[in-house]
């Protein structure tokens, strides 16, 4: 705390406010500098997660897909229970949906909602929406039907991907709902399996498919409000992924577990990372992400390699781990809490091979902005949530949005590839929460968070609390 940089730090900031005071004795005490031009720079400055260029061939899901199905067409992707998907089988099924769906009017930017359990078929799914062009909606069929209802209608969706028992337990009261297409129809199966399975070439889109189109929407909890969909680009997605396979390193002898409910965000990357990468992704029954035993079982049984959680279920998860059922994992990442050093302890003491991150990041901004590897031998009161992704900006602002010194609290901004376009049908929200930034470009625009924190003197953020 009495570093001699902190407190040489304090007096030029006292100096400066000293000087604003006697310069204008009427301003607001606010508006009054702390910092000096080249410190605001500085800090400004480490706003900054690395620039990497990406190649814009590769900057939307299909594209990566066939290119990874391609290579590995005999590699297993998918196994749910004691069933196997491969690569090549998963990208004719895909296809074929996409063609359907191309056919009846899907193309870039319109919606698709998807109401399914975790399968095979959800999968394809959404892989078939992204390849017609299509923005995928994620729903949970644990949600109550009149919030999906609400989901479906306010999101503007054209389809609903489901089963039919799914779709007849929507709320049909207030809403009035696009088309089912159901998946488990064997007429409909039929008619897909008719269909080409090729590789979709961008002159069989309506129009093509470019990395500023929508990938999915994703519905916030509506905690503090009515509910909004934030509709997040191709490159948002691919910017995240690219990046966190950079600190992941899958390779085809990874085994990624799915298990987030696909309205969550973390979701994104759990489906779609290890199969843009050649890896397996292991998908849980419906009900097996509650079930810490049925974790450990499916982790020993496939060698599952990377597992998210967030913090709550985490510690449950610990409580009952079986280190040597555990012994394959590679990776955890932390999301959606913050995570208490106490749970950091027990993670590296049960599964000592296991590398563990703090990541954070909202809907808003296409999944983590911050990450963290946490340290074994930390022993502060709470992880930082870290340093910013790729191509990201976090700005930590006072309420004049000026930045504020490193170690004092403020809110916390995100600039950069990984922010949404806005809420879906919401201009007003949009506006109020998506703001100019005047830090980067003209043009340039910044999401305000509502979450306070402040970067320590290392560059490390620390998360504050709302």
């Amino acid at each position: 705390l009495f570093a001699a940089s902190s407190v040489g730090g304090w007096v030029d900031a006292f100096t400066l406010l000293i000087e604003g005071l006697v310069s204008d004795s009427a301003a607001p005490v606010l508006t009054l500098p702390i910092l000096n031009e080249e410190g605001q720079q500085q800090v400004i400055m480490s706003s900054s997660g690395p620039v990497v260029e990406h190649d814009a061939a590769l900057l939307t899901l299909p594209c990566l897909f066939d290119a990874q199905s391609g290579k590995t067409p005999d590699a297993v992707a998918l196994i749910y229970e004691d069933q196997h998907l491969s690569y090549g089988d998963l990208a004719s099924r895909s296809n074929q949906l996409a063609r359907y769906l191309i056919e009846r009017g899907v193309g870039p930017d319109a919606v698709v909602a998807i109401l399914l359990d975790r399968s095979f078929e959800m999968i394809v799914a959404m892989l078939g929406v992204l390849k017609a062009g299509g923005a995928y909606l994620p729903l949970d069929p644990e949600y109550p039907a009149q919030r999906l209802s609400f989901m479906i209608g306010d999101s503007g969706s054209v389809f609903v991907i489901s089963d039919g028992d799914l779709y007849a337990g929507l709320d049909t009261q207030d809403a009035v709902l696009p088309p089912q297409i159901d998946v488990y129809d064997a007429a409909l199966l039929q008619q897909l399996e008719a269909l080409p399975d090729g590789v979709i070439a961008p002159s069989e889109r309506i129009a093509p498919l470019q990395p500023d189109h929508l990938a999915y929407v994703i519905y916030t909890s509506g905690s503090t409000g009515t509910p909004k969909g934030a509709a997040n680009s191709q490159l948002g997605m691919i910017n995240h992924m690219f990046w966190m396979q950079d600190i992941l390193q899958l390779t085809e002898e990874d085994r990624i577990l799915h298990k987030t409910s696909l309205s969550f965000d973390v979701s994104v990357w759990e489906w779609s990372l290890p199969l843009i990468e050649g890896s397996c992704l292991v998908i849980a029954t419906p009900d097996g992400h509650r079930d810490p035993v049925y974790l450990n079982r499916i982790i020993q049984e496939q060698s599952v390699s990377v597992l998210n959680f967030v913090p709550t279920m985490l510690s449950s998860f610990i409580d009952a781990a079986v280190p040597e059922a555990c012994l394959s994992i590679r990776h955890i990442l932390a999301s959606g809490e913050a995570l208490g050093i106490p749970l950091q302890e027990s993670v590296f003491e049960v599964l000592p091979q296991t590398t563990l991150w703090n990541v954070y990041g909202p809907s808003e901004t296409s999944d983590d902005v911050t990450y963290w590897r946490c340290l074994p031998d930390d022993t502060g009161s709470t992880p930082p949530i870290g340093s910013p992704i790729w191509n990201t900006q976090l700005y930590i602002l006072d309420p004049t949005l000026t930045p504020v010194p490193d170690g004092i609290a403020g809110e916390l901004y995100i600039a950069g590839a990984g922010l949404a376009r806005g809420y879906l049908g919401r201009p007003g929200l949009t506006s109020e929460r998506f703001i100019a930034c005047p830090f980067g470009v003209d043009g340039s625009r910044m999401y305000r968070t509502g979450d306070l924190a402040r970067r320590r003197h290392d560059g490390e953020i620390e998360y504050l609390g709302r």
